[in-house]
């Protein structure tokens, strides 16, 4: 039977976005939040022309785009229904125990073989990349972006070769400022810093808070960049037990707190942790801002992923919550928008001073060029549906992806899907050797990271990070049957 259905709320549409790409993204809202069921029937395309008073072609692009995006599946003679969506035959990665404080801080050391994984890497160009975060270069709006390079160079040909960039830096931070207040942060343009990438803004934010030997609470596991950053720094690392679905534990941070009174600086990824993929739900988003304004801890919070979630509107970043200048918010647009662009960008609340001054000793004014094609983009109705058009190949790339782990790899896998982005994180079966089998699948063709490179200990070393961030064919099937057949192998 039809569901009764109601019109799109009046703050949905984005300014110049096309008429059923609101429509499409309404109805996958109300399918994604289970008002609309597998199996539920859709109105009829002259039920959804006279509800929403438009013409037969939108309403047709409405249900051709939600049908192409895998939320909708289309049967002869009887309409469109919501597709049944399957879900890998395997059990969630475990959660951590919290039970007890967190290990000793201690200096990372894994700067040496992190190095080296990336060296072996690095000798098969070849290979099929599974384990890098980046999407691939056909799911970037390139055509778009060569055309506002282009349009930008031809009205400023000296762009390239003249000095400066304050002006350009002014135009990316008014973009940034604005785009910011649909994810409730209340920014002005002067309190963004433009940097480098999200690496560089993670770097400036730690250099900021922390002197030679200070303790960094992090994740674990974290982002070997993290790891390799905080080495660099001589700063100490203490991990703490962060969980597969809710981010890091907050009474294990609370614990460490009390235990430890050297930390300085807290480094989150509350949105599609690296490499878990975990979303902190907003309580307990809430809940770390409160927690580290009251022992006065420096909050950095790394956000590249948040745009990838299949419903970022709904996730606030923890600036949102900021009351006291307490959290460094730190964005890339290397995954959401261009990776060649190399560019972030930073809210450093009361550090703000500090590291402006610190970006420019380090690296002076970022080029301008990158600033004006990305603001030029962002301030168009361009980058919503770019957006939108990602979020959903990405989605079915990871359907299609853990769908081929469950089919292929040993039994005892363990995986737990994100809602967002294109990291996966996958535990084998006790006793399997991450970085032997990293070594052998590259012989094989094909590229994975290892779970020891993750984390200061050994707890990840049945663990591989994959990824999917290309369209799913029988080139990378015929990847992951081997690679699960080197799995069993090595378990």
């Amino acid at each position: 039977m039809t569901m009764s259905i109601e019109t799109p709320p009046r703050d949905l549409p984005m300014a110049g976005e096309p008429l059923y790409e609101r429509l499409a993204e309404h109805y996958r809202r109300v399918i994604a939040s289970g008002t609309l069921v597998p199996g539920d029937r859709m109105p009829s395309v002259r039920a959804l022309m006279l509800r929403h008073q438009v013409s037969l072609s939108t309403a047709l692009q409405v249900f051709r785009r939600l049908e192409d995006a895998g939320w909708l599946q289309a049967k002869p003679r009887s309409g469109y229904f919501v597709r049944r969506r399957t879900a890998p035959a395997l059990p969630g990665v475990d959660e951590p125990e919290n039970t007890s404080a967190p290990m000793q801080a201690q200096f990372v050391g894994l700067h040496e073989s992190i190095s080296k994984v990336i060296s072996q890497a690095q000798r098969f160009p070849e290979a099929l990349n599974l384990g890098g975060a980046t999407a691939a270069a056909s799911l970037y709006p390139t055509a778009r972006l060569q055309a506002l390079t282009i349009r930008i160079l031809r009205h400023q040909p000296t762009l390239l070769t003249e000095a400066g960039g304050e002006t350009a830096g002014a135009v990316f931070r008014q973009a940034i400022a604005k785009r910011a207040l649909s994810a409730d942060m209340m920014l002005s343009p002067d309190e963004v810093i433009a940097t480098t990438g999200g690496v560089e803004a993670v770097n400036l934010a730690l250099r900021a808070v922390t002197q030679a030997g200070d303790t960094v609470a992090i994740e674990s596991p974290a982002f070997f960049g993290l790891l390799q950053i905080i080495e660099s720094l001589g700063l100490r690392a203490l991990e703490i037990s962060t969980s597969p679905t809710t981010g890091m534990s907050l009474e294990a941070l609370e614990m460490a707190l009390l235990a430890y009174g050297n930390i300085k600086a807290v480094v989150v990824v509350p949105h599609l942790q690296n490499p878990l993929g975990s979303v902190m739900p907003d309580e307990r988003k809430a809940g770390l801002v409160r927690l580290c304004a009251r022992h006065r801890v420096a909050l950095i919070e790394d956000e590249p992923y948040r745009e990838l979630l299949d419903d970022a509107a709904q996730n606030k970043p923890l600036k949102a919550w900021d009351r006291d200048g307490g959290v460094i918010h730190c964005a890339s647009l290397n995954k959401v928008l261009a990776p060649g662009l190399r560019l972030g960008w930073m809210a450093s609340g009361r550090w703000h001073e500090r590291v402006k001054m610190l970006k420019f000793a380090q690296s002076r004014n970022n080029e301008s060029l990158p600033q004006l094609v990305a603001a030029e983009f962002m301030g168009s109705g361009a980058y919503d549906r770019h957006l939108f058009q990602l979020r959903e190949r990405l989605r079915t790339q990871r359907e299609a992806t853990a769908n081929a782990i469950a089919r292929y790899f040993p039994t005892g896998t363990r995986l737990s899907v994100p809602v967002g982005g294109v990291l996966l994180w996958v535990e084998l079966p006790p006793g399997t050797d991450s970085g032997r089998l990293f070594e052998e699948a590259l012989t094989q063709g094909i590229r994975i990271a290892p779970g020891t490179i993750f984390s200061n200990s050994q707890r990840f070393a049945s663990f591989i990070r994959l990824s999917c961030p290309q369209p799913f064919d029988q080139n990378l099937d015929d990847a992951l049957q081997q690679l699960g057949r080197l799995a069993s192998e090595s378990s």
